[in-house]
């Protein structure tokens, strides 16, 4: 399989056997990172961030680094010529001319693909708005495949901001297409699955209830509810503590319950979690920078799967 010169801008961009591939590929640089601190010497990444991010900018940063290639970039529009007024497709444009491969975060949905089109270069989507964000769910999937060996017959419960979690979008419409998946959605009736992404689940149900969903659950996925994409701040403030995940009632869970979470988290997760063998969301950080380097050997050309 040939993934040279793509964009990735929606977790259904890559087929079921492609992401094996970026998976295999991981799974190579983790055992033996030394064999691939050279691979993209010469080559340069750029990373326009128009949102604010510290693990998927810092983590793309890193993965090229450790492959040998540089990165430069913007970590807020204020900081580029977006402030003047200049459009996405001109600024994707200019950067073409000084970078092999881009990575763009923007708070509109759709933002990414409007890129894309004006882009000669491979275009990674790194989140826009509450959309889709690709590499998060590629992160999320090699750590439950690290774990369990496999992904499928598995029963997946994804917690709190459903409706405007795009880690939660991309996470659903990638896992969906394997077999044996159930979904259990848990959140309030105002932070619903959207349509759009619901449509992609084959095996799913809805409950309020954290506590009466965990012990049916093989991942518990949490998200934070954000603060950003509310119009209303008396809307956030009445749900943004709507779930709580401590370790008293992880004792109600699979003893191999896998807790994950994108991050940051604000207080969703207890620090009293931390350190039991269930949680997986520093582990799966770590994760991102192993998938997002054989994402970016395979965009230009130097993986092989």
């Amino acid at each position: 399989m040939n993934l040279q010169g793509r964009h990735l801008i929606a977790p259904l961009d890559l087929s079921v056997a492609e992401m094996e591939g970026l998976f295999a590929l991981a799974e190579r640089i983790i055992s033996a990172p030394e064999d691939f601190s050279d691979v993209c010497k010469g080559k340069l990444l750029a990373t326009l961030f128009y949102e604010p991010s510290t693990r998927t900018r810092l983590s793309f940063e890193a993965a090229m680094l450790r492959l040998g290639g540089r990165a430069f970039g913007f970590s807020e529009p204020s900081s580029s010529s977006a402030a003047k007024g200049e459009s996405i497709a001109d600024t994707i444009r200019t950067i073409a001319c000084y970078a092999d491969i881009a990575v763009m975060r923007h708070p509109k949905e759709g933002a990414a693909l409007v890129a894309a089109q004006s882009s000669s270069v491979p275009l990674i989507n790194a989140g826009d708005g509450g959309h889709f964000h690709p590499t998060q769910t590629l992160t999320d999937l090699l750590t439950i495949r690290l774990e369990r060996g496999k992904l499928g017959d598995i029963t997946v419960g994804l917690c709190g901001d459903l409706k405007f979690g795009r880690t939660v979008h991309s996470l659903i419409c990638a896992f969906a297409r394997y077999s044996g998946v159930k979904f259990v959605l848990i959140s309030p009736d105002e932070l619903r699955v959207p349509e759009y992404v619901r449509a992609e689940m084959n095996d799913f149900a809805e409950v309020r209830d954290l506590n009466e969903a965990l012990p049916d659950l093989d991942v518990l996925y949490m998200t934070r509810v954000q603060r950003e994409r509310f119009f209303n701040e008396e809307d956030y403030i009445r749900l943004k503590d709507s779930y709580i995940l401590n370790a008293a009632k992880l004792r109600n869970a699979k003893p191999d319950l896998m807790v994950l979470h994108p991050l940051p988290r604000v207080n969703e997760i207890a620090t009293d979690v931390d350190d039991d063998p269930r949680a997986f969301y520093f582990r799966q950080m770590k994760n991102g920078m192993y998938v997002r380097m054989a994402l970016i050997m395979s965009l230009l050309g130097k993986g092989q799967f």
